[in-house]
């Protein structure tokens, strides 16, 4: 198991938001993802289990482009991956934030 954390600046924070959220699940080829609301000064942070190791670039840029396409803030990111891919990861990313969110950018 590898642990990763990455903290990035946030865009807007919004205030009617759920307070929390869980889509997916822990199986081969998945993964988890728990959003919190935070208070981090308008940071994201990111806390990443992953059954696959040696890949943190490849999740820094993942995260990277989430936060470009969506500019969260104050919020906390639990990730538990069973080695999903990249798609995958980006797919529950942009589930779990569009069930927090309301849909609403």
């Amino acid at each position: 198991m590898e642990h990763l954390e990455y903290k990035f600046d946030g865009g807007n924070t919004q205030t009617d938001m759920l307070k929390s959220t869980v889509q997916g699940v822990v199986s081969s080829g998945n993964l988890e993802v728990l959003i919190e609301r935070k208070k981090l000064n308008g940071k994201c942070r990111f806390i990443i289990d992953t059954a696959a190791e040696g890949f943190a670039k490849t999740w820094q840029a993942v995260l990277s482009r989430f936060m470009e396409n969506h500019q969260p803030a104050d919020l906390q990111f639990s990730i538990n991956d069973y080695a999903a891919s990249p798609d995958i990861v980006s797919l529950r990313l942009d589930q779990a934030y569009e069930a927090l969110s309301g849909g609403k950018k």
